[in-house]
Formats: C-alpha cells, structure tokens, sequence
C-alpha cells in the first residue's frame, strides 16, 4: 500500500519514478573496471565476480551488466547448492593495453531475460531397455559402484563453441575431447556419439584414445613411478553446477579417497568459458593438504607422430594419434594436440611414466589449488594443423593466463 501511494504521489507532483519504487524490487549498482595490461588483445576474457565480496544486502535474483549503452550476457551460478547466486560471470574483448569501464545492476527481482547460448551441458542417464536417456544434474554412488556404463557419454558433457569434454564417472576420471570440423554447438544433438547423418553433416566426434592416462589434463595420484586413479573412495558425486549460456560449471567430487596413508576429500571444478578451448581446473580438499603430491600434465599419445613440447616450469603439451575407433573407413585417424599449463607455486617436478608426460602438483598448507588444460583436432577449420602451430601457441596461451584481467569494482552511492 505505501509503495502504491509513493508511485501516485510521485505521478501527480511530476517526479521519476524508480525501478525499486515502482516493482520493489532491490538494486545496487556496481562501476567494474576491466584492464589488459598485456600486449596483445584479448578475446572472451572472462571476468567474474563474487557476491560475498561485493556483499549485497538481499538475495540477487539477477544482474545486467553494460558496456555504455550495449548489454554483455552474463550468467549468476549458485555453486554451493543453497540455491543463491554466488559468482556473476560474462566475458569480454580487450584491446592490447586497455581499460573498459562496466556497471553492473544486481536486482532482487527475477526477469525474463535469455541470452544466446555459446556453451551447453549435459549428463544423460540410460534405460537401455527403451533406449532412452534421461537427463540427470548430479549423480551420487558408492565408490564400489561401476556407474560408467549407466551413463551416456560416460560422464558429464559440456562444449563451447570450439570444443567438447566429458569427464569419466569412474576412478580414472579421464578428461576426454570431442573435436569439431566447424565452431558450434552438437552435443544436445550428437550426445558424443553422432550418427552417420550427423557425420554427414559435418559434426565431430571423440578424437582421442585415452586408455589409462590422464587424456586432456586429468589430475591424478603419484606413487613415485607413475600416475595413479584415484580409488579406492567411499563415494563419488559428478554434478553440474552452471550450464550456460556464457560457461559452464562441472564438479567430480570423491570422498574417503585412501591414498598414502591418508584419507582425502576432493573436488575437481572444470569450467569452460564461451568461446575457449581451454579449461579452468580448480581442485578443492576439506582441509589444508601437508605433504600430498599429486600429477597433471598431457597424455603421450602412441604412434609415428608423436612429439612434445615442454618449458619445465608448468607448461607441457603432445601431438599425435591415437584414435578411438577402428572403422577408419567411415572414421578418419585422428591427429590432436594437448597441453595443460600449472601456475609454477605448485610445479614440483617434471616426471613422466609409460603413458603420460607429467608435473607433479603440491599445495601444502593450502586447500586449494589451480591449473589449465586444453586440446586441438587437426580437421577444425578454425584450429592447428601442425606439431609446430600448435608449440608456438601453447607458449603464446601461458603468456596470456600470467596476464588475466584487472578488474576492480566499486559500488555507487
């Protein structure tokens, strides 16, 4: 009733009405400052936001963000299930060496507003019988539970428009590429497995062979002589958390992981941003690590081709061909490239096993830690068609992820 009489008084003595006035709804206003110190420009450089830190008074239901009088999509996530938004996320070009100014409206009232979708997310479960997929968010089972056949894909699947991956729901927790001839989005349709009329159409398919190493950046155990899966666990969990439309959000969360004399709960966080190939992996323990040591770093592929490139301070990549079908008539052998990139503070030492070329990873008093990982088919059209092109732009992308954007943020009175 008061906000109604405010809404008329203010009509008949000719005054503006404001958006809060008008729908109750609450705002706050944000000025975001977002800069490229670095010399070369940036494409889809994602920016993020954390809630907690800009502390709104209310629960935010959504968010515009603007660039003058131009909207860029966003997206709010909800990352710890309790069913409130806790990081506002969108990308943006950036010049070499400069700086765009951003307002950011949070709001406690919903809205309809949709923005294209650039990434997707999926996990499907199976009815073998009917031949049928359900779609699930987040699976639970006992860690003596074989669930990786009752999925479709075999885990979650998520892509942007260059590439795809799907982490194994089983203790190898493989990340594992799907490459495209052509940018787009196919999984809701291909599903990883796409038929010959998609084939037809130009879809890609699974490119890589991953076997027991850790394919695209997939962290594991090390014993001192290899990498290791991680088993024996109580449980383990894989859910999605965001799935659009500027990145989505993958956990594998395993609990009462035996290893080393020692009993870890784990989260690995696989995000991926529109417009990227490479993936962000956080990776979250309950309590601060001591002397664990663990290993990521790129999967040596079999063949004749095979090459890798290191700079033994974080970065590794490999080239070559292991191809995940036989049929190379209707499929052709695939040739990728991998790389996985750690922030040196967590680089122990450069290792490798019969599979794998790897960095041992360690955070000691820490309960966290982060790394990159990424791929290429040789058929995309938009990709690298050599061992040398693909080298040369595994340096040029640690280049940019030492150089991420600037970003302050005020709030406006």
């Amino acid at each position: 009733m008061k906000t109604n009489l405010l809404f008329i008084l203010c009509l008949l003595c000719g005054l503006p009405v404001s958006a809060q006035q008008a729908t109750g709804a609450t705002t706050v206003r944000l000025t975001v400052t977002v800069g490229n110190d670095w010399n070369r420009d940036k494409t889809d450089e994602p920016v993020v936001i954390r809630l907690a830190e800009v502390k709104p008074a209310f629960r935010v239901q959504s968010a515009t963000v603007t660039d003058g009088d131009r909207e860029i999509p966003s997206q709010l996530d909800d990352l710890d299930g309790d069913r409130k938004a806790d990081e506002l996320a969108f990308v943006i070009d950036l010049p070499a060496r400069s700086t765009r100014r951003l307002t950011v409206t949070l709001s406690s009232e919903k809205t309809g507003r949709s923005y294209p979708a650039r990434v997707f997310a999926q996990m499907l479960v199976k009815d073998a019988k009917k031949q049928k997929h359900a779609p699930t968010q987040a699976i639970t089972v006992p860690g003596t539970t074989n669930f990786y056949n009752m999925l479709q894909g075999h885990g979650p699947m998520f892509e942007s428009e260059l590439v795809a991956y799907r982490i194994y729901f089983n203790q190898k927790q493989t990340v594992d590429p799907y490459g495209k001839f052509n940018k787009g989005l196919e999984l809701k349709e291909s599903q990883f497995y796409p038929t010959d009329r998609q084939l037809a159409r130009g879809f890609g398919d699974d490119v890589l062979m991953v076997g027991n190493s850790c394919g695209v950046g997939a962290l594991k155990g090390w014993d001192g002589t290899r990498a290791t899966h991680i088993e024996p666990i109580a449980s383990r969990t894989e859910r999605i958390l965001a799935y659009g439309p500027v990145r989505t959000v993958v956990d594998v969360e395993v609990k009462g992981w035996e290893y080393r004399g020692k009993e870890l709960d784990m989260t690995n966080r696989y995000i991926l941003y529109a417009g990227h190939r490479d993936l962000r992996v956080e990776t979250f323990f309950s309590a601060p690590l001591q002397d664990e040591v663990f290993c990521t770093g790129v999967q040596n592929i079999m063949g004749n081709e095979t090459l890798a490139h290191s700079d033994h301070r974080g970065l590794v990549g490999s080239w070559g061909r292991h191809w995940p079908v036989t049929d190379t008539v209707k499929y052709a052998k695939e040739t990728v490239g991998i790389a996985t990139c750690i922030p040196r503070k967590y680089v122990g030492q450069e290792v490798k096993d019969e599979d794998n070329f790897l960095y041992t990873v360690s955070a000691p008093g820490s309960d966290r830690f982060h790394y990159h990982t990424m791929f290429t088919s040789r058929k995309e059209t938009f990709g690298y068609p050599s061992p040398e092109a693909w080298f040369a732009y595994m340096e040029e992308w640690k280049d940019g992820l030492e150089h991420p954007a600037r970003v302050s943020i005020s709030i406006e009175p």
